[in-house]
């Protein structure tokens, strides 16, 4: 069976219970989650959200950049008024450099990406600190609390890195 043929069925069975339809579209807790896609994290769960909670913002790294639409979105627009940004430990970011990636889109697909920052980091804890940064001086970003989290894959515990 395919991937999409279990979504459609288990959504079939999540939808039959469905009691949440009445959900505000502001976030309850004011806040914005800008974490990585890994398959291994889920951050409702490791942070105790539900849904309507707070925005989640997934991408590659978790990083802050790419994510500077949807927060300024979620600020602007939705209310949220703190931020958590979720890296985590062995991360597929610290695998390759920019460089590494171009010259494999470049052979395999023909295609020149120079002009693309994927954004791998070689430090984690910095990598975080950095993303922090990012949002910090960013004019498009209010001036509201910011926190980062690095996940523990093999545990599941965060671990505060900066804020």
């Amino acid at each position: 069976m395919s991937a999409s043929a279990d979504f459609e069925a288990a959504n079939r069975s999540y939808a039959a219970t469905f009691d949440k339809g009445d959900l505000p579209l502001p976030p309850s807790r004011k806040v914005a989650v800008v974490a990585c896609m890994d398959a291994r994290l889920d951050p409702a769960k490791a942070l105790g959200l539900s849904e309507g909670d707070a925005h989640v913002i997934r991408n590659a790294g978790g990083r802050t950049i790419e994510a500077l639409r949807s927060v300024v979105i979620s600020q602007q627009l939705l209310g949220t008024r703190e931020i958590a940004i979720i890296h985590h430990t062995d991360c597929g970011m610290l695998t390759f450099s920019d460089e590494q990636l171009r010259s494999k889109i470049r052979a395999e697909l023909g295609e020149d990406v120079d002009h693309v920052p994927f954004l791998p980091f070689g430090d984690i804890n910095q990598s975080v600190v950095d993303d922090i940064q990012i949002l910090k001086k960013s004019p498009l970003v209010l001036d509201v609390p910011i926190t980062g989290y690095i996940y523990d894959v093999k545990s599941g515990r965060i671990d505060r890195v900066a804020s």
